[in-house]
């Protein structure tokens, strides 16, 4: 083994094991749950209204946009389902050419599938881990310009989908300042970044819609669920009429006035998050506490690099992160903490590279998101882990 990942794996089982008293498995990310999930579960239940119908859905929603520094939330079956309506809603369609980063989960790539576009993959920045704001204005720079928008080989661009990765929010106000010059819509995938924020300001909130997920390994988890939030109040009540299977309000008939999708989250998922976003500040303050310890756990560490927030920005650490020198470290760091019981996982491996992906449209060398994906590190980032006594 490498004397980097030997040192990175022996100081973080020993803070894990001995410092923090973790015994037994350790996970990447586990839900924490309190009494009150148990208890707003078990009224959905006494309600008998447990489907996508029922007082938690709205509860839910509203909660999560405020939240989200947002008027409007509209729950989903999940941040994949999310992320489809959004686009879709937004015009998005078969022909048309969306921005994304090339290193992010698989799920943001396939809802743009979904509509019948088809992505073009960019580089990271280094320091916020998400999309290259100066490779996008390279790209557009390159396109032509038409009376109805930039094109690019024959595709229209029409929209830019920014990821926040591990809840580490992008710059997506100066994303937008470049993309409207030329025409192009930009959409949040904020799945990762529920109570984060840039500037002061909510991520999900930086541009016209947002996709939020709660999968079980999120920082708020509805079991499995998404939402998209916007400040845009017709833009709001459409997306809720077509994930609600476009059926028009015209008493107890069933009349749909166009194709929609059954997108709905259940009640019963939507009180259970419910529960869960009244911890959110105690769930972040957790997280964000972890990070210092781990950020000073890594500091004198040759060759180990704790990746932390950039400036202006206020990370919820969904997931924490090293670096490590290369792969061969990577991975036998990977392997070794494996050994000991302690659940990490490497980045995803880029979007370009996946088999079903390789003929899709890429612009630039992917430098950076190649160098990440070869030397990041998850680790265990579940908030339960820094107990009020740790």
């Amino acid at each position: 083994m490498t004397a980097s990942s030997s040192s990175a794996v022996q100081r973080l089982v020993s803070f894990l094991r001995e410092d923090l008293g973790q015994q037994g498995r350790i996970p990447l990310h586990a839900p924490t749950f309190g009494r009150r999930e148990k208890d707003y579960v078990a009224d959905c239940i006494d309600s008998t209204y447990v489907s996508s119908v029922g007082d938690y859905v709205v509860k839910f929603e509203n909660e999560v946009a405020r939240r989200s520094g947002c008027a409007f939330g509209v729950a989903t079956m999940n941040g994949t389902a999310a992320i489809h309506a959004l686009l879709h809603t937004l015009g998005v369609g078969r022909g048309d050419l969306v921005i994304c980063p090339a290193l992010t989960f698989v799920a943001t790539v396939n809802a743009v599938l979904y509509t019948g576009a088809q992505p073009v993959f960019l580089d990271s920045d280094p320091d916020t881990l998400g999309l290259s704001l100066s490779e996008v204005e390279r790209f557009l720079q390159t396109c032509e310009q038409r009376a109805d928008g930039v094109w690019y080989e024959g595709q229209r661009v029409r929209a830019a989908l920014p990821v926040h990765i591990f809840g580490h929010v992008i710059d997506v106000v100066r994303l937008s300042e470049i993309c409207a010059a030329y025409g192009v819509a930009v959409v949040e995938d904020a799945a990762e970044s529920l109570g984060a924020s840039r500037d002061g300001r909510q991520a999900g909130s930086l541009s016209v819609a947002a996709a939020l997920s709660f999968n079980g390994n999120k920082v708020v988890t509805t079991g499995g669920g998404g939402a998209i939030v916007t400040n845009d109040e017709a833009l709001a009540v459409r997306l809720k009429h077509l994930t609600t299977t476009a059926r028009a309000k015209q008493g107890w008939t069933f009349f749909h006035d166009e194709m929609g999708f059954n997108y709905r989250m259940p009640n019963l998922n939507a009180a259970l998050g419910f529960a869960q976003m009244e911890q959110l500040d105690d769930f972040i303050c957790a997280k964000r506490r972890l990070a210092d310890r781990y950020e000073a756990l890594f500091q004198g560490c040759a060759d180990v690099q704790f990746v932390k927030e950039a400036a202006g920005v206020r990370s919820n650490y969904w997931l924490q992160a090293i670096m490590l020198p290369d792969l061969t470290a990577r991975n036998e760091a990977l392997e070794s903490l494996h050994a000991e019981g302690i659940e990490a996982r490497p980045c995803w491996t880029l979007m370009v590279d996946l088999p079903y992906l390789k003929d899709s449209r890429r612009f630039g060398n992917l430098t950076v998101a190649r160098d990440i994906e070869s030397r990041l590190v998850n680790i265990p980032s579940s908030p339960s882990l820094m107990t009020p006594s740790v």
